[in-house]
């Protein structure tokens, strides 16, 4: 028989024939716990599954299906072991506020990477804007900027005011999204606005330094009323890239696979070499230095785990 996963406890895991909600508990085949030594979860939310179960006897997993995309991260040690942390995403919400914690760009940039690596269309949050808007909207529209000059959709929402609530529900229906981003940003807060009879685990941020405290510690999907599921993981405080060769790192940058084309030399790094369409079109601001930053520093980091 055939399920989905809809929670991730460690050992332990929740079942679901969706679109039916229906949930069951479930444990996984010992075999399975040992495939794939560098991945610390054999399991994870929205992965199709094949389950046995005889009477009323508890769910035992026996076999992940292909997956067709995921969300993977590495940690963020030097270690090989990598996360992944959904499967089978129609949609994937990265949240992100510009304050209260504030953006860390380079986070967001390796995100939006991972998720151009395996194909998963991307929506960006830009959350609780009622809390800065009036008092820095030049960060706001620079983010804007930035973003939507990439070609990516950023919609600004606030839980206070319900600014941009009707619009990811919408985007939410019929289909499978995750929410992703750092600790504190507000994805269990957008979720209940989603949907208010759900109750995802809300915290608060620390006035000490202004982040998030980790509240969602399990990997855990929901049905929303008004039709799709949404995955609520928890907050993330690094990110590190998996299966991708430094080469091919500026694929993933919308606006530099653009201009590349232009380059004297292929393959060119856009670092240094002569003629460089990539550099130029930094330096006349057509792609943002903050992006080109965010590539530089992924290229530094594909050094380090090598």
């Amino acid at each position: 028989m055939k399920a989905t996963v809809v929670k991730n406890a460690g050992s332990n895991y929740l079942l679901s024939r969706l679109p039916e909600w229906n949930v069951f508990p479930a444990t996984l085949r010992g075999k399975l716990r040992l495939k794939g030594s560098s991945i610390t979860n054999p399991v994870a939310v929205g992965d199709e599954v094949e389950f046995e179960r005889d009477g009323d006897a508890q769910a035992v997993i026996t076999e992940v299906l292909p997956r067709r995309n995921y969300v993977i991260r590495r940690s963020t040690n030097l270690s090989r072991q990598a996360h992944i942390i959904a499967a089978n995403v129609d949609m994937a919400f990265l949240v992100v506020s510009l304050y209260f914690p504030e953006v860390k760009l380079p986070f967001l940039d390796r995100l939006l990477v991972t998720c151009g690596v395996y194909g998963i269309p991307v929506t960006i949050i830009l959350s609780k804007t009622d809390m800065y808007r009036d008092i820095a909207p030049e960060a706001a529209e620079r983010f804007h900027q930035i973003y939507e000059g990439a070609g990516y959709r950023v919609i600004d929402s606030s839980v206070k005011t319900g600014e941009g609530i009707d619009a990811i529900r919408e985007l939410c229906r019929g289909s499978l999204n995750l929410f992703s981003g750092e600790s504190g940003v507000g994805k269990s807060s957008l979720i209940k606005a989603l949907d208010p009879s759900l109750d995802p685990k809300i915290g608060t941020i620390s006035e000490v330094h202004l982040q998030g405290k980790h509240t969602t510690s399990l990997y855990q999907m929901y049905p929303l009323a008004g039709g799709g599921f949404v995955i609520d993981s928890p907050g993330l405080r690094g990110f590190g890239l998996v299966d991708l060769e430094k080469e091919e790192i500026y694929k993933y940058f919308p606006e530099m696979l653009l201009s590349s084309a232009g380059c004297r030399f292929t393959p060119c790094t856009h670092t240094h070499e002569p003629g460089c369409a990539v550099k130029a079109a930094v330096e006349s601001g057509e792609i943002s230095a903050e992006r080109y930053s965010s590539y530089l520093g992924m290229l530094e980091e594909d050094r380090k785990f090598r």
